[in-house]
């Protein structure tokens, strides 16, 4: 008599059982799904896991501030440092020389934080049915910049120290100027072949590849007017997507578009972020948010990927401050709000105690 079959559920796709080696920069999460790393240790554990294989995310940039660019470099550099071909479009007339400003990674967490203290000293364990989605292994470079055998699913970039230059080869980068292409069926076609090289085959991962492009409806471009020409190709990257071992992220300033085109460029994306740029000088602001003066940006996520499963993703918060630690290391934390009395306008007191107080007021509180 045959085994009895586990029945899957109804809102998650059943996945062939396939084991995926264990290649640097790609991790196994639930229900089959291949993350790669967003080049932002905070941005994945957000996402729950990073950028799926096959997603196509998108980044509404700030017409004010290129904090987009922020975001496009560590994802350019984490794809460098774990050897990742990358294909790289912008509006510059030289898109190699972007090159020389992606960040390097940092050799080690204590280089970061000196009194960092690995998770195994603190006594903490994982259980045993979450170990496959977990890769212990850990990556470092050495003195020569040299990727040493055991490697980190993320890192954290040194934003003031460039990246090594054995890591940008001709071999595994390839750029394109958008300005000289006089629409996008050039820039269509080299994506295509570019994909070509890392087809997805019944699930197994051999290699996996990243795609960057800098402000896709730039007005330096000279297709700039044909809306319909640049939606019809965000639909073809994202169905060749699909089909591939590749991630794509496309940055675009949704203030030059029309509204309703800049909704449709919205409504293909996988994954849907914005950024926006935060005045030096707000007194509200700062008064209604703690940590305002350390604050460089703040990042929005609209929409998240959502591969094999039909169950949406609940974040806990949608708006996250971006933050530079140290003027180096590129954070994000959840917003939080100054508490403030609803009477007086004036903050609590930061004291940890909490009492009831008499008060001709019932129900009043004392922080």
């Amino acid at each position: 008599m045959d085994a009895m079959k586990t029945r899957p559920s109804s809102f998650s796709r059943n996945v062939p059982s396939t084991s995926t080696p264990q290649i640097p920069g790609v991790k196994t999460g639930p229900n089959g799904t291949a993350f790669v790393s967003s080049g932002i240790p905070d941005l994945d554990k957000i996402l729950g896991g990073g950028f799926s294989l096959g997603s196509l995310v998108i980044v509404m940039e700030d017409p004010e501030a290129p904090h987009h660019m922020l975001l496009l470099r560590n994802f350019m550099s984490q794809g460098l440092v774990h050897n990742q071909p990358l294909l790289y479009a912008s509006p510059a007339k030289d898109p190699k020389g972007f090159l020389g400003t992606l960040p390097s990674p940092v050799s080690s967490r204590t280089e970061k934080s000196p009194g960092y203290e690995p998770v195994e000293d603190k006594g903490l364990r994982i259980a045993w049915q979450y170990k496959k989605y977990f890769h212990g292994s850990q990556q470092t470079i050495n003195n020569q910049g040299a990727i040493e055998n055991k490697h980190e699913y993320g890192h954290d970039f040194d934003l003031r120290k460039p990246l090594q230059r054995q890591f940008i080869t001709a071999q595994k980068v390839e750029c394109i100027s958008l300005q000289d292409c006089p629409d996008l069926s050039a820039v269509r076609d080299l994506c295509a072949a570019f994909l070509a090289q890392f087809p997805r085959k019944d699930g197994s991962i051999s290699s996996v590849a990243r795609i960057a492009i800098q402000s896709l409806c730039a007005p330096e471009c000279s297709y700039f007017n044909r809306e319909w020409h640049m939606l019809s190709f965000i639909k073809i990257l994202r169905s060749m997507l699909r089909s591939t071992n590749a991630v794509a992220v496309v940055t675009f300033p949704p203030s030059v578009l029309s509204p309703s085109f800049s909704k449709r460029w919205q409504h293909m994306a996988d994954a849907l972020l914005s950024v926006r740029a935060i005045q030096d000088e707000d007194k509200d602001l700062a008064k209604l948010l703690t940590g305002y003066q350390d604050m460089v940006g703040l990042l929005s996520i609209h929409k998240v990927a959502r591969t094999n499963t039909q169950v949406p993703v609940i974040l806990e918060a949608t708006t996250f401050s971006m933050k530079l630690q140290k003027r180096r290391y590129l954070a994000l934390e959840c917003l939080n709000q100054a508490p403030v009395d609803g009477s007086s306008g004036s903050l609590y007191s930061t004291s940890g105690s909490c009492s009831i107080t008499t008060s001709s007021k019932p129900g009043s509180l004392d922080f």
